[in-house]
């Protein structure tokens, strides 16, 4: 019986190295298509198939990693949840799902693994995570964090450029002549933190464009859930010198958003522009449809398992901690006049 086909065969088929097929296989953005054609061709031509089975045993390794979410209840984390899923799948390794609640003890809990043997690997967005957090965790647990980063230089990193991305968002508004936009969900103080960071963003594009900025149009909430979002707006729409654009800092926000500001009569986009951020599936479906920042969420996927895959299978490189910064592009819907 013919021996099974290795990676090192399929990259030698291909013609390229097997860096470049892990890549492939991990749905890694920097491939051509043409090569990402040519692997494809290769794996189905040799019956290739990832087999972690051996080395797992003879490693001592489960063949599990832990992805650590805030709440499956925010349709970001569930659809993130997913791309995680499908991308482990097709290295062989199971995902078990932990969710934090944004809680710091069960965050601390992730981060260092349950202080059990089930997984090889975690995964973690942290909302409550302190820098010491990190500084202090047990390296020899392979850790990469999404989205909310409490220090750097302690773990490999995947997410968007928050500032860059709610800057975008604020010059789209202001393109549309919108000159009091409200932040829902912001943060003033600090540069650290997802909100604090959209919040820069936000102030970036409005100092380029000349205009003051007015810390009560920032306005912060307990959660970014739908009730907080259409709360925010029902309040905003309701005080002497209402907004006259919504930047909600995720699609929950912006969908509850959409909702208070029909029930109160306010027009949108006529009177009030909404925009959201996650571009989550429901987005696409409201009335009016709903304007948002999309990042790239199977490449945050793919780029994180691989990260992670990385550390698992070579745990003492000594290699220094990455950071990968994922694309975004505004698309702009109904909401916003699209």
């Amino acid at each position: 019986m013919a021996a099974r086909p290795r990676i090192k065969d399929v990259a030698e088929y291909a013609g390229v190295s097997p860096k470049t097929v892990s890549n492939v296989i991990n749905d890694y953005e920097h491939v051509s298509e043409q090569t990402r054609t040519a692997v494809r061709e290769a794996i189905d031509a040799l019956g290739y198939r990832v087999n972690m089975a051996g080395r797992q045993l003879r490693q001592g390794r489960t063949g599990m990693i832990t992805l650590a979410v805030p709440e499956l209840d925010v349709a970001y984390f569930s659809e993130l949840a997913r791309h995680v899923m499908e991308a482990a799948g097709r290295n062989g390794r199971t995902v078990l799902i932990h969710q934090t609640g944004a809680e710091r003890d069960r965050e601390l809990a992730a981060l260092h693994g349950f202080d059990t043997q089930f997984c090889d690997g975690v995964i973690l967005s942290p909302l409550s995570l302190l820098p010491r957090d990190l500084a202090t965790r047990d390296r020899r647990l392979p850790v990469v964090l999404l989205g909310e980063r409490p220090a750097e230089g302690h773990t490999d990193h995947v997410g968007i450029d928050n500032v860059r991305a709610a800057r975008e968002a604020t010059e789209h508004l202001l393109s549309r002549g919108r000159r009091r936009i409200a932040v829902v969900g912001g943060a003033v103080r600090g540069q650290q933190g997802t909100d604090r960071l959209r919040t820069h963003g936000y102030r970036k594009a409005l100092a380029a464009a000349g205009l003051p900025f007015d810390p009560d149009l920032v306005v912060p909430v307990e959660a970014y859930h739908w009730r907080d979002g259409a709360e925010t707006a029902a309040r905003l729409m309701r005080d002497g010198s209402a907004p006259d654009a919504l930047l909600c800092l995720n699609d929950n926000m912006a969908l509850g958003a959409l909702r208070a500001l029909h029930e109160t009569g306010v027009r949108v986009p006529g009177e009030v522009d909404v925009v959201g951020f996650d571009d989550i599936e429901a987005s696409r479906f409201s009335v009016p449809s709903l304007t948002t920042v999309s990042p790239d969420k199977r490449e945050i996927a793919g780029a994180a398992v691989s990260l992670l895959l990385d550390r698992i299978d070579t745990p003492d490189s000594g290699a220094p901690y990455r950071d990968e910064v994922i694309g975004h592009r505004i698309i702009v819907r109904e909401s916003s006049g699209g």
